[in-house]
């Protein structure tokens, strides 16, 4: 099976534990406002890759690959979920530790076969919640965020290790309520094991310049250290949980 590629990174260590192969999947239906990899939206662009090249690829450089493994992220990893069953399949097969990050907007509760085959073999999901509020994930990303929710309810429900990531950007998410709704919504996720707060930050720019696209946030600074530590203590103030969270 080949899956539509964008890039591999080889050394990743902010997608998961350790010291991380992170495959980029093309392809992409949600618009972030936010968006750093706005390269990856196109169904149509692609380098088609097997998953023996990728799997080679990894044993190439798995010596150096501490406590690691592989992370498939994007665009939307769940847009080709049938190729990303099969790496994660394979990558088992060899013992090695696999990681999903995905936004979850394509997870149907009416329609979970696929989805449960691929977890059979995903050791950790890395769940980007863009936006508690509805109304405002709808603005941020053209999307509901029920199918997000529900998705990680599942996961909850089925025990597979959870991570929750969530990027805070000026005067969109970086709201003290938001990020407390968001707290509580974490404390009801009995798998989840850690919350990442990701700063928002304006390197895209040159990327979108070049496609030429419009950067939506062009005159937004980026989050501050500051920023950051407050809705890290924001999420907090609403998950009052006794089980403790690996905080990134």
């Amino acid at each position: 099976m080949l899956g539509n590629i964008h890039s591999i990174e080889s050394f990743g260590t902010v997608d998961g534990p350790g010291i991380r192969m992170v495959v980029f999947m093309q392809g992409c239906p949600m618009r972030c406002q936010y968006c750093h990899n706005p390269d990856t939206w196109s169904y149509d662009e692609n380098q088609k890759i097997s998953v023996d090249e990728i799997l080679k690829k990894y044993d190439g450089i798995k010596e150096f690959l501490k406590n690691g493994g592989i992370t498939v992220t994007g665009g939307e990893p769940l847009s080709q979920v049938d190729f990303v069953t099969e790496l994660f399949k394979k990558a088992k097969e060899k013992n090695i530790h696999t990681a999903l990050d995905t936004s979850g907007v394509t997870f149907n509760s009416n329609n979970t076969e696929k989805i449960d085959e691929l977890l059979k073999y995903t050791d950790l999901v890395m769940l980007d919640i863009k936006h508690i509020n509805d109304e405002k994930h709808k603005t941020l990303t053209g999307f509901s965020n029920k199918n997000i929710l529900e998705f990680a309810k599942y996961l909850s429900e089925k025990e597979i290790p959870m991570w929750v990531r969530h990027v805070v950007v000026p005067t969109l998410t970086n709201n003290e309520e938001d990020l407390t709704e968001l707290g509580k919504f974490m404390a009801h996720l009995k798998s989840l094991k850690a919350l990442d707060i990701l700063p928002y930050h304006n390197m895209a720019v040159p990327k979108y310049e070049n496609l030429g696209i419009e950067y939506p946030l062009k005159d937004l600074p980026p989050l501050t250290k500051e920023e950051a530590l407050k809705a890290k203590l924001d999420v907090f103030k609403g998950y009052k949980h006794e089980k403790k969270l690996i905080s990134q």
